[in-house]
């Protein structure tokens, strides 16, 4: 167990702007500041929406409006190698790429290979490649939600169903493989709580396959979710009986609204915390309790909460812990929070953003998704919107 040794506070700032769009010229910190303007606006970001799911379901070409705007700021590229520019951006201010094949809601054993396929490019391109420290993928991605959700219930498959499943698995070892023989660790998403508990147990038996000395296989904990802090804690413990390391990335969550509907639909306790200052209370905690416990947890910090950030950097100093211990990593999602992601890097801290990618129509779920996002999270999109201000008066009054 990791022994606390400093309170002193530290003198860490998140309003260093110039530090923050040090990577953008003028031109582009102004299509961000109106691309955040537009997202500002409910009405617009639903209306928005409203369009591009028709279009999306006739087909209409929309890659030239979608292309320069809203997935030039939130995504890398079509391919991977069109996030080599990014990647080679990031990097050059301290900061690592998780590559994000960000295509979602497929239904075909076809599909499912082919994402299989992509994930494994993404692991491939991250051997020995220190820009890419991570790469992810979600397990609704390799393999169909339905059967994962049958499996979630404890309900008998068909002969072709638990065929299917296996192939699910398959593709999950295969990946995890991949990346302990890459050396290039992989992260496993958390989704809807009606599959959770597949997704975990899937997780955890990669883990304790692939994560023996090293940590190459990472859970993803949502603690919005009411139970997750025990799950933790309960996870360091299983980890520890047989005798693996554990990997977790910790989130807030991203199916509030959704798992709170489906809850009061179906008659059962909603999964998610009574209020955000309670998913606050045990983010934290949850942070707290893998630095204390740094030598059998690798975290990652998924988060653009600048209070939880700063205290991650707490816990690491009070810790007596490099800023850049590699065990302990910040990620936030590209085109989103620079001021926390770049102004960690100059400290000297583990960072890495999240940089999706895809076909411009397969990732327009996505891109609907951060825009919602930005609308949603209160104070978000102010926020971002008066660090860019901050920062084009300064360039402006600097000459």
């Amino acid at each position: 167990m990791c022994i606390f040794v400093s309170r002193k506070k530290m003198k860490l700032s998140f309003e260093n702007t110039a530090v923050a769009f040090g990577h953008k010229n003028k031109a582009q910190l102004k299509k961000a500041y109106w691309l955040f303007k537009l997202v500002a606006n409910p009405a617009l970001v639903k209306l928005g929406k409203f369009f591009m799911n028709i279009a999306l379901k006739l087909r209409i070409p929309i890659g030239w409006a979608i292309k320069p705007t809203i997935f030039q700021q939130f995504c890398g590229g079509e391919t991977i190698q069109d996030c080599a520019g990014t990647t080679k951006i990031l990097d050059q201010f301290g900061i690592g790429t998780i590559l994000d094949y960000s295509v979602e809601g497929k239904e075909s054993d076809l599909d499912f290979d082919a994402t299989c396929t992509e994930i494994l490019a993404t692991i491939q391109t991250g051997n020995d490649n220190e820009h890419i420290p991570f790469c992810v993928f979600k397990v609704t991605g390799v393999g169909r939600f339905s059967v994962l959700q049958k499996v979630n219930e404890g309900k008998k498959l068909s002969e072709l169903e638990q065929a299917e499943y296996e192939r699910t698995h398959y593709r999950i070892d295969r990946i995890c493989s991949a990346a302990a023989e890459a050396k290039t660790p992989v992260f496993i998403d958390a989704e809807e709580s009606w599959i959770q508990d597949t997704i975990d147990a899937l997780a955890n038996e990669m883990m304790e396959k692939y994560n023996q000395g090293n940590v190459w296989v990472y859970n993803t904990i949502q603690l919005y979710r009411h139970d997750r802090l025990a799950f933790l804690k309960e996870s360091h413990r299983e980890a520890k009986e047989k005798k693996y390391l554990l990997g977790v990335k910790l989130v807030r969550g991203a199916y509030m609204e959704k798992e709170r509907a489906r809850a009061q639909e179906k008659g059962y306790p909603s999964p998610i915390q009574p209020d955000k200052a309670s998913s606050d209370r045990d983010y934290d905690a949850a942070l707290k309790y893998c630095v204390e416990n740094v030598e059998d947890i690798s975290t990652v910090a998924g988060t653009h909460n600048e209070a939880s950030s700063k205290y991650l950097a707490q816990l690491i100093k009070d810790a007596g812990l490099a800023n850049g211990d590699a065990r302990l990593y910040f990620a936030q999602l590209y085109g989103m929070s620079d001021h926390i992601s770049f102004n960690l890097a100059n400290e000297g801290y583990k960072v890495a953003k999240y940089v999706p990618y895809g076909p411009i129509r397969e990732v327009m779920p996505y891109l609907i998704r951060r825009a919602e996002e930005n609308t949603s999270v209160k104070g978000q999109t102010s926020r971002e919107l008066s660090l860019i201000l901050q920062e084009m008066e300064r360039r402006r009054i600097g000459g």
